[in-house]
């Protein structure tokens, strides 16, 4: 069954999930090609590049056959991060990949001790809004005019999350 990207269409059938793993410079080139794909504003090569190296910056992946089939970027800094961008490849998408990214980043920041998340999402991403909504973000705010294309409010999401326990207690 193709996939058709309509909300409310059918979902193909979920195979099991690809292995999460972390990317670095030389994935840099996959990743802005997705971002291309999947973006009206993608980043850069050159402002991927500018952050990577960042102990703050983190980018996991999905990858399928060598190619780079989702990604998803974020700070983390003390006690709070904030998701840059979760990209699905287009024809992959409606199948759990965000969600499988967006469960591994909440769980490994909540072993960091991380007790807050953020993110900007255009408001007619109602998708990805329920994604958001489905993890426990809530709408806090909206940033008028945030996107540079075509004007559109972001609104502003934030998550409070339990830390995962420490061994010791």
């Amino acid at each position: 069954m193709p996939d058709t990207g309509v909300p409310g269409a059918p979902r193909p059938k979920p195979g099991p999930k690809p292995k999460i793993v972390r990317f670095g410079k030389a994935d840099i080139p996959a990743v802005v090609e997705l971002e291309k794909q999947c973006f009206s504003v993608p980043w850069s090569r050159k402002q991927y590049e500018a952050v990577v190296d960042n102990e703050r910056f983190h980018v996991f992946g999905l990858v399928e056959q060598g190619a780079v089939i989702a990604y998803i970027t974020f700070f983390a800094a003390d006690w709070e991060m904030e998701i840059l961008n979760i990209a699905v490849h287009p024809g992959r998408r409606r199948r759990g990949l965000g969600q499988h990214l967006l469960g591994h980043v909440l769980q490994l920041c909540r072993g960091m001790g991380i007790n807050r998340g953020y993110l900007e999402v255009r408001r007619s991403n109602v998708a990805a809004q329920g994604l958001y909504a489905a993890f426990g973000f809530e709408e806090v705010g909206v940033r008028k005019r945030y996107y540079p294309d075509n004007k559109e409010d972001a609104l502003v999401m934030r998550l409070d999350m339990d830390p995962e326990p420490s061994p010791d207690s």
